[in-house]
């Protein structure tokens, strides 16, 4: 957790650990550059949206019956079983790839930051 008044917050970087919510346990690590708590805690809420662990905390707000968690269990074992049949596929040229979404870069045709030096 991140405490302001410790001496690792005079140094440039520090690390905020998030809490072991999920069940898998997973630890999410994000460094704190220039005291820029801010873009660490937008770096650290993405991650945890990866990682699924809000959808996990929304499950947790009540109660769910046993037999409606395994079937929703069972139905997330198939999708995933779905997915990876069809990336093996695409992989062995069976199915067509899918297609690539050209995102716009930052910055120009200069790159780096758009703001110019910050």
């Amino acid at each position: 957790a991140y405490q302001p008044d410790s001496p690792s917050t005079s140094l440039k970087a520090c690390v905020i650990d998030a809490p072991k919510i999920s069940s898998r346990g997973v630890s999410l690590l994000v460094s704190v550059r220039d005291n820029n708590v801010d873009q660490a805690l937008k770096v650290l809420k993405k991650k945890m949206q990866r990682e699924g662990i809000f959808r996990e905390l929304k499950m947790k707000d009540a109660f769910e019956k046993p037999s409606i968690r395994k079937a929703r269990e069972q139905a997330e074992a198939v999708s995933r079983a779905r997915k990876a049949m069809r990336k093996k596929m695409q992989r062995e040229g069976l199915l067509p790839m899918p297609k690539k979404v050209e995102r716009p870069t930052r910055g120009g045709p200069g790159g780096g930051s758009p703001r110019g030096g910050m």
